[in-house]
């Protein structure tokens, strides 16, 4: 017995590909992908080693290799080290992530990062809109078709808002966007190639996570200390994988709270400089001009772009951000948005820009600051003699649960009290083992006292000993 006949033995799956209907490690894909969608193949399956089927297919390792490369890209396998390459589970396609609350009934919600309820926003739009209703040249300018950059006039007046707040922006270097999800998936869709990587804190944004499954980029994860991403963990991974943009919350990690100091950032930018990595750094999560690092964008101005979103400062429902970027990837990200929209909607825009230049929402952002500091050192008071990160800026925090609670069953008896939580697994990236820990959002309560009361909560349940499961026998 030859060794292609002792190899197509030991082959479980032999698949056998169309030889002459192009690439063979394409052939190999696409005869993969069918044998998952029929269920020759299950989830979790492992494929055989690469070079027992090469032997076994009488090709090249090398044709192997970039098959399961290609399968990986496209999202029908994932390889792990020391596990194999193995047909992805299904539920892995798309994470335990919601942007709506998910709490039930009477339970008080602490599992979502939203700006906190305040009536004067409702009555400050009603002013907006009386007033923008009076100004036909603005409306006209808003109903109109759009350049794909966005609005030039609302480029402008978010330029200056910015500029006055330590962020200097020049309206040709924003596009506008709706939102700052929409900003991550433009951004990964028009700058990542097939075959590329992208890299993020090893926990890091759900919406980014889903973003790069949906598009079936590699994500790989970079391990974190306190101050999030580490250099050498980042210079090891880069040596080692094709990675071309890198994703950052420099400020305040989600979840974690992490934030960089000023020789991390510097030491990434001389990392990036060395790749040639693209650096994608999420600011939604706005920062105080006093609590704020040196962003990217002025680091390393040539390869850095910034997401800026009205969001977490005034309504999520505007869906109305902006994404900086150098003056060279703005015709390939306008050409990328044209391709999905023609042109972001111009009349939120209209309203967040009167909005912001009209000085009125500096109102509800002054308030909003104060109510958030307050709400983390209540928190922090709640939570004394435990391990919590956060920021002061922070609209969450960072639970590491004492021993022996694990997050699934903490989260399960928190909601069993009347207090919705989010476990660590929407976070993780690939296959990342999530930590004993959940994020605590301080603002969705509508009120200190809810969120006292939650709080409490979670304080009488972590001096509880945690549910005994019974041992299979």
């Amino acid at each position: 017995m030859n060794v292609q006949e002792r190899a197509r033995i030991r082959c479980h799956w032999l698949p056998e590909p169309d030889r002459a209907s192009g690439p063979l490690y394409k052939a190999l894909v696409d005869q993969l992908a069918r044998d998952i969608a029929s269920g020759v193949l299950g989830p979790g399956e492992r494929l055989p080693p690469q070079r027992l089927l090469a032997d076994a297919l009488q090709v090249t390792v090398g044709t192997i290799t970039r098959a399961y490369r290609e399968a990986e890209r496209r999202g029908l396998v994932e390889a792990r080290i020391g596990s194999g390459t193995r047909v992805r589970e299904r539920q892995s396609r798309a994470p335990d992530f919601h942007h709506l609350s998910h709490a039930s009934g009477d339970s008080i919600d602490l599992s979502l990062s939203t700006p906190i309820a305040n009536p004067l926003r409702s009555q400050q739009l009603a002013t907006l809109m009386t007033r923008l209703a009076t100004q036909t040249e603005t409306l006209d300018a808003a109903l109109a078709y759009q350049p794909e950059q966005g609005n030039r006039a609302q480029r402008e007046t978010l330029s200056a808002w910015l500029g006055a707040r330590g962020l200097p922006m020049p309206a040709d270097e924003l596009l506008l966007t709706e939102g700052g999800q929409h900003a991550d998936y433009l951004t990964l869709q028009t700058l990542v190639r097939p075959g590329e990587a992208v890299a993020s804190d090893a926990l890091t944004y759900p919406g980014m996570i889903a973003a790069a499954r949906q598009l079936g980029l590699k994500h790989l994860p970079v391990p974190m200390d306190t101050e999030g991403m580490r250099p050498d963990a980042l210079e090891r991974l880069c040596q080692q994988q094709r990675i071309r943009l890198l994703y950052l919350m420099p400020e305040h990690n989600n979840p974690t709270g992490a934030r960089m100091s000023q020789a991390r950032r510097e030491a990434i930018v001389a990392i990036a400089r060395r790749h040639d990595l693209l650096l994608l750094e999420d600011g939604v999560q706005y920062v105080l001009p006093e609590q704020r690092g040196q962003p990217f964008y002025r680091l390393a101005p040539e390869r850095s772009l910034y997401i800026f979103s009205v969001s977490k400062i005034l309504a999520g429902g505007l869906r109305f951000g902006a994404l900086r970027a150098p003056a060279n990837l703005i015709p390939q990200l306008s050409a990328g948005l044209r391709a999905q929209c023609w042109a972001t909607n111009s009349l939120p825009g209209a309203v967040a820009c009167e909005w912001l230049a009209s000085g009125m929402a500096d109102t509800i952002i002054d308030w909003h600051w104060q109510e958030v500091r307050a709400r983390q050192q209540l928190l922090h008071d709640c939570l004394a003699g435990y391990d919590v990160q956060s920021h002061p800026c922070g609209f969450h925090a960072w639970l590491h649960l004492p021993e022996p609670w694990r997050a699934v069953d903490f989260v399960a008896r928190a909601a069993e009290r009347g207090v919705t939580l989010i476990g660590p697994e929407p976070f993780c990236v690939g296959s990342q083992p999530a930590p004993q820990a959940v994020r605590i959002c301080i603002t969705p309560p509508p009120d200190r006292a809810l969120l006292q009361t939650a709080l409490e909560r979670l304080t009488d349940l972590l001096a509880e000993a945690p549910p005994v499961k019974a041992m299979p026998i």
